[in-house]
């Protein structure tokens, strides 16, 4: 065993690497952020060496400890980090920082490299991802361990900057972390009071730890570059467990700089050749070569590992111990962390869609109602799924009736209650998908997405599985007024790249929106419902969720295009180039129906497409869109929102019947007529485009 002074210089000797590393990779890239990562070094090393739980031969363990870097501009901190730790992340890849299909980009994106947990660099979206991750580990401690084993024990650490403790996504999270009483998060703030223009004191004044001594936070105060400090406030940080904890550690950006230590000009700018030498010679280091990894600033990061792999071992036979204890348990693990959906679930999904029905047949219903019994059955089938909303559970119907809810000390159940906060519940339901085990869903109405933004954008680039229900999605939710009438949200989500967007017109699609969104392992959901009610929708054929997982498919046609007029004597009209395809989504599909029988009873050939989601449609084989848009027909587009986006769909020539404007305080109703969404005027406004 090396003794404390053989220790320091050994500590030292490996914080050096971890700050010349940055050092050189920002050089060479000549782009990034030094700043951070020399100024946190100290701290992240013990961390790395002292704390932090993992086996760099089996990242993907499921009860190591996460770590998550909010601050993801010091995202060479991590890289080198993980370098060093062993895992898959060679020098050469770090010599490549910055570049083109690297493993090392400029923010951390997860995938890129094992032991990367989570995309980061939009700041206090790490921070809320790891709430998530805490939320997470608590719901498996609920579900898994028993008295006599403990399957689910680690927790989640971070390091955030002052920019990540500016931001209104860190509170909210901060918040509901205080609240709930997370004792597995530990959080340190890399206090170096420096942002791009310059001192923090420029915008930002308050008192940090104070103000998660309010959320119900333990607070440290620590200079974090005394080593001392560091290590006792990491032992204190471990020990906790009744409540989140934040370690303010004061440091200095670019610790070790003779010319930029404490200047604004190192947060995201190389140092410059002169001040990295500098700095280097400061150091004590080798001017070259340059990504010097000296074998001995290893060993502290291998013995860390050593006891990784051993822990990970222990786990393993008091796991197979448990298993063969507790089979049902096992049975629920290999089901919840798998994310298992059964091979019947459309069906058992479809049938729960089923609409109320009297003498008269089915009654009118509000997707977002239908939606709420399909939650039911897919609660009973998935127990991965769980969810909540930014408390609006009794307008976007999103509680699962047979589970309580989570709360402080008690997180068995699958309801969470996220407040007034949807910028933080977007972060939160990223952390719950990217630790493992859950499908997370959270409710809002549809324009308060916009509050929700980079967590959404976070999901789609980091192809997790999360689920968004958007409800009151139109300017027909009515008497609240243009405030609350989105118009824009819904092509703005569309452009998302790898956020399927899907908005059913009723139950069947309902049911199949669910199943695709609970299938789908690469990327977020996004289901549309409406707060009025919708009809039942005429069907021509029975209804497939093979067409529905499409994207877009022919519901009804009054003549196979050409063929003569169902129910009526009247030869088809050409329509000066071919019949009419009217395509709709969500409640607008109904009436594009009505208006499909006023245009046959004017002889006119017309086909009904319902298309919930463009972007699918767009990316089946060009052989099923012709056959559900055939080429020479018109083609009339019916949304109550902006359209744009459409013409890749329908063409420029298309008839655009949407919303270019905000909405009004209304009865629902009225605001149809006002703006042209009835059946007779959707008929009459296509007779008049068509022209004698």
């Amino acid at each position: 065993m090396p003794s404390t002074a053989e220790s320091a210089e050994l500590a030292r000797l490996a914080i050096n690497t971890l700050k010349t590393l940055a050092i050189d990779a920002v050089e060479q890239a000549r782009s990034g952020h030094p700043g951070l990562p020399m100024g946190a070094a100290d701290y992240a090393f013990y961390l790395f060496t002292k704390h932090l739980r993992f086996d760099p031969r089996d990242p993907d363990w499921p009860d190591r400890d996460r770590f998550v870097l909010s601050a993801g501009h010091g995202s060479m901190l991590l890289y080198a980090l993980l370098h060093l730790s062993g895992y898959d992340l060679p020098l050469d890849e770090i010599k490549r920082f910055r570049q083109w299909e690297s493993r090392t980009p400029g923010h951390p994106e997860r995938g890129c490299a094992p032991g990367v947990e989570t995309t980061t660099g939009p700041l206090g979206q790490g921070f809320g991802n790891a709430v998530g991750m805490a939320i997470a580990a608590k719901m498996g401690m609920a579900r898994f361990n028993t008295p006599d084993f403990e399957i689910v024990g680690h927790r989640v650490w971070v390091i955030a900057s002052d920019g990540d403790m500016m931001e209104g996504v860190q509170s909210e999270a901060a918040s509901i972390a205080g609240h709930l009483a997370l004792g597995n998060l530990a959080v340190l703030y890399d206090d170096n009071h420096i942002t791009i223009e310059g001192e923090t004191s420029l915008a930002f004044s308050e008192d940090v730890g104070r103000r998660f001594e309010a959320y119900g936070w333990s607070v440290q105060r620590i200079d974090g570059h005394d080593h001392a400090q560091i290590q006792k406030a990491l032992d204190a940080a471990a020990a906790e467990t009744a409540r989140p904890g934040l370690i303010v550690a004061r440091t200095h950006i670019a610790h070790g700089s003779p010319g930029k230590h404490d200047s604004a000009k190192a947060h995201g700018e190389p140092l410059g050749p002169e001040e990295a030498a500098a700095t280097k010679k400061a150091l004590g280091w080798p001017l070259e070569p340059p990504f010097l990894v000296p074998d001995e600033a290893r060993l502290p990061f291998a013995a860390r590992a050593q006891e990784g792999r051993r822990a990970r071992e222990e786990w393993r036979k008091r796991f197979e111990s448990w298993s063969r204890a507790y089979p049902d348990r096992r049975a629920l693990w290999d089901q919840y962390h798998s994310r298992a959906v059964p091979s019947d679930l459309f069906v058992r999904l479809l049938e729960a869609a089923a609409p109320p029905g009297g003498a008269s047949g089915p009654k009118p219903e509000a997707t977002r109602v239908t939606s709420w019994r399909v939650l039911q059955k897919a609660a009973e089938l998935v127990p991965s799924l769980c969810g909540g909303s930014g408390d609006l559970e009794p307008s976007t119907k999103t509680t699962i009736k047979s589970s309580p809810s989570i709360g402080r000390g008690s997180f068995a159940g699958r309801n969470f209650h996220f407040g007034v906060r949807e910028h933080g519940m977007g972060a939160i339901l990223n952390g719950l998908a990217l630790h493992g085990g859950p499908i997370p869903y959270g409710a809002t109405f549809l324009i308060f997405s916009d509050y929700m933004r980079p967590p959404i954008r976070l999901a789609a680039m980091s192809r997790i599985q999360v689920i968004y229900v958007f409800t009151h999605d139109s300017v027909f939710l009515g008497e609240d007024g243009p405030t609350h009438q989105p118009v824009e949200q819904l092509p703005g989500l569309r452009l998302v790249p790898n956020l399927a967007v899907v908005r059913p017109a009723d139950g069947p699609e309902v049911a199949t929106a669910w199943a695709l969104a609970l299938g789908r392992r690469d990327g977020p959901t996004a289901i549309i419902l409406t707060r009025q009610d919708v009809p039942p929708l005429k069907r021509q054929a029975a209804f497939s969720s093979e067409v529905m997982f499409r994207g877009g498919y022919v519901l009804s046609e009054t003549s196979p295009l050409g063929g003569p007029v169902s129910g009526g004597s009247a030869a088809p009209r050409p329509a000066q180039g071919g019949p009419v395809v009217m395509i709709a989504s969500g409640s607008e599909v109904a009436p594009a129906q009505q208006a499909q029988e006023i245009l046959a009873a004017s002889g006119i050939a017309t086909r009904v497409v319902s298309m919930p989601s463009p972007g699918l449609f767009l990316e089946q084989p060009e052989d099923y869109r012709r056959m559900v848009l055939p080429p020479g027909t018109k083609r009339v587009v019916l949304e109550a929102a902006r359209l744009k986006g459409w013409e890749g769909v329908a063409g420029c020539e298309a008839l655009m019947i949407g919303v270019d404007r905000f909405g009004a305080s209304a009865p629902w109703k009225v605001i149809a007529e006002k703006l042209g969404f009835t059946g007779p005027q959707i008929a009459d406004r296509i007779l008049r485009w068509l022209g004698p």
